[in-house]
């Protein structure tokens, strides 16, 4: 089954381990460091992500390091800025709404 970005996100582990390799590349041992789990377990949420494109994979010697795909990321938050210009209108139009109802309370 091929997933897609969202649903590799939709998982808080994998969003722990996007925030994690934003940072800085990282082997799997030292990701799993990171989390109450098993090894094998952060090499399945790996293994997601990998398929998803958000993240890469670089052979150094013997270790093979992850780290962050910034193109597909900002295919999420091209996705969401849509939502954002929304949303921002909506909390404007509320902050208006809030500052009518304290002005008629004084």
């Amino acid at each position: 089954m091929r997933r897609d970005i969202f649903q590799a996100i939709a998982d808080p582990t994998r969003r722990a381990i996007i925030a994690l390799i934003a940072l800085q590349a990282m082997t799997p041992n030292a990701i799993a460091e990171n989390f109450n789990t098993t090894r094998q377990s952060v090499s399945k949420h790996l293994r997601i992500l990998t398929e998803c494109e958000l993240v890469k994979q670089e052979q150094q010697g013997r270790e093979i390091y992850y780290s962050l795909e910034v193109e597909k990321i900002k295919e999420v938050d091209q996705w969401v800025s849509q939502f954002r210009k929304l949303w921002e209108t909506r909390f404007n139009q509320l902050d208006d709404v809030l500052s009518t109802l304290k002005q008629q309370q004084k």
